[in-house]
């Protein structure tokens, strides 16, 4: 089979390292020539995912398509589906994720548990909903890791916001935040992953560690579970999806976001389950039976971001240090430029004792720096 992939960033390039298992030819499509993915595709096509002749051009000779960012050319995929071509997951998945208000609305629709929400059109329009905060500005399309979000909890913080069509939603009293992902077969036949607690870094929004399988009450995880398959059962369409999810203060689970593809909260299976997520994929993609999703042992995550002060050529400090630690696993992604904040890698820890997997996440953290 030839398959394509559209964009060329960390995911993709995790993608197509599992891919070597398989029989398949490779297509990547993505503006930068250097980008992670670039050297390990049979195929590399400079362009841009956004542009319908470029994604369309790219696609017609292909078997199957698949995203490893939401923000591509819908209306392309839905031309390329309508010529046989496989999309993974359908255009019509990836229009109703790749924007946070058709998203909500999408929840709300089926009855799928989900904060309150109101949708603005402007900065003057925000201001009619002083009474609804303290809440989470979401811009409709175009934000991801954590741009395009802003917190609003007083009248003075709408300036912050966002003066297009966005959601405004209620913000939750969270106890835990975990995401769940999901595969789905051409049968509509799934899979569910244990679910991650993902800890967020305060300064960035982004993940900073993450432990999986996450520590839950049983009710909380047979919620979650139910909730998150049926997210994607709504959905109706093959392939993989990550689920984020908040157990609020009353132990309600409610969606956050739907990600239609492999994700981040997803890098641990790798190492830590059976199969992981960026070997279902291509297990759906090629008509292959489901994989195994449990855990072989409890892991944890530690992102590699770029150090706040540093720009320019990337030096890893502390990495020997690191390397030389049991069951830990260090994936850098290729990126030769640093700047703050920028995901320039991951480390994957496994081990039986979850205080083990907290120490070491932590120690990591602060050993480990991306500098220039």
């Amino acid at each position: 089979m030839k398959v394509g992939i559209l964009g060329g960033g960390q995911l993709g390039r995790m993608l197509l390292q599992a891919a070597a298992n398989y029989v398949v030819e490779t297509f990547v499509l993505e503006n930068d020539d250097n980008c992670p993915a670039a050297h390990l595709c049979h195929h590399f096509t400079k362009g841009d995912i956004t542009d319908f002749e470029t994604v369309y051009n790219f696609g017609k000779g292909l078997d199957a398509i698949t995203i490893e960012i939401e923000s591509v050319n819908v209306d392309a995929l839905e031309k390329l589906e309508l010529q046989g071509v496989k999309v993974f997951p359908k255009p019509a998945a990836i229009r109703t994720i790749k924007n946070k208000v058709v998203q909500k609305e999408f929840y709300q629709t089926h009855q799928i548990p989900t904060s309150e929400f109101v949708i603005t059109e402007s900065l003057q329009d925000l201001q009619k909903h002083i009474d609804f905060l303290p809440a989470v500005h979401k811009i409709g399309q175009g934000g991801y890791d954590g741009k395009g979000v802003t917190v609003i909890d007083t009248p003075q913080d709408i300036e912050k916001g966002f003066d297009t069509h966005a959601v405004l939603e209620k913000k939750v009293k969270i106890k835990k935040e975990i995401a769940i992902i999901v595969a789905m077969n051409d049968k509509g036949e799934t899979a569910i992953y244990p679910p991650a607690e993902m800890i967020f870094d305060p300064v960035w929004n982004l993940l900073d560690y993450q432990l999986s399988p996450a520590i839950l009450p049983e009710q909380i995880l047979w919620k979650a579970e139910a909730i998150a398959v049926r997210v994607v059962k709504e959905l109706k369409s093959p392939g993989l999806f990550a689920i984020e999810l908040f157990v609020d203060i009353n132990d309600e689970v409610l969606v956050n976001e739907t990600a239609p593809r492999v994700h981040n909260s997803g890098h641990h299976t790798i190492e830590a389950n059976y199969s992981s997520q960026y070997d279902m994929l291509w297990r759906i993609m090629l008509g292959f039976p489901l994989g195994n999703t449990d855990a072989i042992l409890p892991s944890a995550i530690v992102n590699i971001l770029g150090a706040d002060g540093y720009s320019g050529n990337a030096k890893y400090e502390g990495l020997e240090e690191i390397l030389s630690m049991d069951n830990v696993f260090v994936h850098l992604y290729g990126k030769t430029q640093t700047k703050p904040g920028r995901k320039m890698g991951h480390v994957t820890i496994i081990h039986k004792d979850y205080q083990d997997l907290t120490y070491k996440a932590n120690k990591i953290k602060h050993l480990l720096k991306v500098i220039a």
